[in-house]
């Protein structure tokens, strides 16, 4: 079945604001390219930029989360965002209307 991951995270100031999508758009062209990809998408609800990816399997994310421009992003995050993340196996990714709620109610601390 596959892996749903979905982020949120808010800018700590908005001076943040063009180093958060630099990190931002490199990340998700990785992702949009990573080696067991289903579906990448985002979208910024109630202020959070939420990120929504489908995998083929947890390890496939992994591997993604640990290399290229997200592993830069990583590195970065502390200093220009806050933010929360939950990863869980499902038939198909939630609903836009869903994802905040599954992210506000279940995520963790990034």
């Amino acid at each position: 079945m596959p892996y749903v991951s979905i982020t949120g995270l808010t800018l700590r100031s908005r001076r943040h604001f063009f180093r958060f999508w630099w990190h931002a758009i490199r990340a998700m062209t990785q992702a949009k390219r990573a080696q067991g990809i289903r579906s990448a998408a985002a979208r910024i609800i109630g202020g959070v930029h939420h990120t929504v990816t489908v995998w083929d399997d947890e390890q496939a994310m992994r591997n993604y989360v640990r290399s290229g421009a997200h592993l830069g992003a990583v590195r970065a995050f502390h200093e220009i965002a806050t933010g929360k993340t939950i990863g869980f196996v499902a038939d198909a990714a939630p609903s836009w209307d869903e994802v905040h709620d599954i992210w506000a109610s279940r995520g963790r601390a990034a």
